[in-house]
């Protein structure tokens, strides 16, 4: 790790803080295996695709936000370290924000994904790692209990009873994916890795983001490391942004996906599984139009102002 700490000081073309951001995520994925037991979860249904038990080269990696997890990691965590002091008013009013568009939209705005984890950032440089590591703890413990596709639980469940190696692929911080993959039983995760000196948080990434091809570079490096067969594995999320690391595998699903990603699975013959269906859809949708209709009538308001204004 200290090579790559030395890597990122150094000015770096886009491509090359990708590749680093994936082989940093996939060192620190290994650094951190560990397999708890898993809670017993429902069956994948009958028509998904089956995989072969005991196959050393096959694993399955999956998304968290909007694909395990109902919301955004990134922005949990920015609502716990408000509530233990660790942010102003003003950053957790900007994370609930950033947190209300990723549930109207039901997708991530890289930007705003981009932004918080740039404050969270610059909040926890100089702080220790291992404080920072139980404060994630506390945040995630109600949050995974709470927040978790039962389906989805159902599909890494599957891989598990399969014997499979099963992955966490996340934009959210090594140390929070690292709860969540525990907490499931997983097999380790890979996430964003932040650079640390002597123990402490320097304020700056190992490559950059682990987000969109930088994910797909994750899977690339870890499959190398553990000598997977791709083309033997599957991976699951709900963003078009995952598109590289669905194409890297033979057996690609999309879960809650947004409008782009289910237009390209259709486009490519992949299976959908769409948990927000009946009741859960209803309760979704309502605040969604909701949301709209307070913003057609704050646009409404605004616009009756400004031709006051310009007609005194």
């Amino acid at each position: 790790m200290a090579a790559l700490r030395r890597l990122t000081r150094a000015r770096r073309s886009p491509d090359e803080r990708t590749a680093l951001a994936g082989e940093a995520a996939a060192e620190a994925a290994e650094a951190g295996l560990e397999a708890a037991p898993a809670a017993r979860a429902p069956r994948a249904p009958a028509e998904d695709h089956t995989p072969t038990p005991g196959d050393p080269r096959a694993a399955a990696f999956f998304d968290c936000d909007n694909t395990i997890l109902r919301g955004a990691a990134i922005f949990y965590l920015g609502v716990g370290l408000y509530r233990r002091r660790f942010v102003t008013r003003r950053d957790v009013a900007r994370f609930v924000w950033q947190q209300a568009c990723f549930r109207l939209r039901g997708s991530e705005d890289p930007a705003h994904i981009a932004d918080a984890q740039d404050t969270a950032l610059s909040l926890v440089a100089g702080k220790r790692t291992a404080d920072l590591e139980r404060i994630c703890e506390e945040i995630f413990e109600p949050v995974l209990a709470e927040k978790i596709w039962p389906g989805t639980r159902a599909l890494v469940q599957m891989h598990q009873d399969a014997g499979q190696r099963v992955w966490l692929v996340t934009a959210a911080p090594q140390e929070v994916a690292r709860i969540i993959a525990r907490r499931l039983g997983m097999t380790g995760a890979l996430g964003t890795v932040a650079e640390t000196a002597d123990g402490e948080y320097t304020g700056r990434l190992v490559g950059g983001l682990l987000h969109g091809p930088a994910k797909a570079a994750a899977v690339q490096a870890l499959a190398r490391r553990e000598r997977l067969d791709l083309a033997r594995c599957a991976a699951f999320s709900d963003s078009a942004n995952d598109i590289p690391m669905l194409g890297l595998v033979g057996h690609p699903y999309v879960i809650n996906p947004d409008a782009a990603l289910r237009r390209h699975a259709r486009a490519m013959g992949w299976r959908v599984r769409d948990f927000r269906t009946g009741r859960k859809a209803a309760r979704v949708g309502l605040p969604a139009a909701a949301g709209l209709g307070v913003a057609a009538g704050a646009a409404a308001v605004l616009l009756a102002q400004r031709r006051r204004r310009a007609a005194a």
